[in-house]
């Protein structure tokens, strides 16, 4: 069994241990501080017969409003945390939506039956993955041409105190949540090696970062 297999494997267990319990109360507590997954939402533009896909789908909230924005999208998700899933289905019940276990790093469209997907969100889910930076050449890579990348996430809190910003990530370390200081520049320059065009955005001085990614 190689090294990585069995990180992969121990990183599964350690998000099914935490969101257990914590799956039953994760949206009603995240929503205070999980700011930007309603503007990512609102800028999908997703149309009729798109397939939209969204990486680390926890307790499906996100698709559960997608679906309800975007009716004739065929909706999919994946999660690592099989916990997690039981109360996407829940959430999801009656969309068709396909939801599998799976990681964010090595997935492949064909998994789900489909060669690619229009529009991939990723919503404060790199911040927990790892190797966050596989996890974004795989949702690079599977994108169709004129297929959209949508990533929001904790930022750098460049515009706030210090003081605010060591709280904050003093919290976020007790729930394995690592804001990625190179999000933008690495998904850039990924980006860039496939031709795709790259569109950032900032919330609350820097709280929270957006970042699009357009496959021509």
């Amino acid at each position: 069994m190689t090294k990585t297999l069995i990180s992969d494997r121990a990183h599964a267990g350690r998000m099914d241990r935490m969101y257990r319990t914590q799956r039953h109360v994760y949206d009603a507590t995240r929503k205070y501080y999980l700011f930007g997954r309603d503007t990512l939402i609102e800028d999908l533009d997703a149309g009729q017969g798109d397939r939209v896909l969204e990486v680390g789908c926890g307790t499906g909230r996100n698709l559960a409003l997608i679906a309800r924005r975007y009716p004739h999208a065929k909706l999919y998700g994946l999660d690592i945390s099989s916990e997690m899933l039981l109360s996407a289905e829940k959430a999801l019940a009656g969309s068709q939506a396909t939801l599998k276990t799976a990681d964010a790093t090595d997935f492949e469209p064909r998994a789900f039956g489909v060669d690619g997907f229009e529009r991939i969100v990723i919503s404060y889910a790199l911040s927990m993955i790892p190797d966050w930076e596989k996890a974004i050449d795989a949702a690079l890579d599977a994108l169709v041409p004129g297929g959209s990348l949508h990533i929001a996430d904790f930022g750098q809190q460049e515009g706030l105190p210090a003081i605010a910003r060591r709280i904050l990530t003093a919290w976020l370390s007790r729930f394995h949540v690592t804001p990625r200081a190179h999000l933008m520049s690495v998904v850039t320059a990924k980006a860039g090696t496939r031709g795709l065009i790259v569109e950032t955005k900032t919330l609350g001085r820097g709280y929270a970062w957006l970042v699009v990614c357009r496959r021509p």
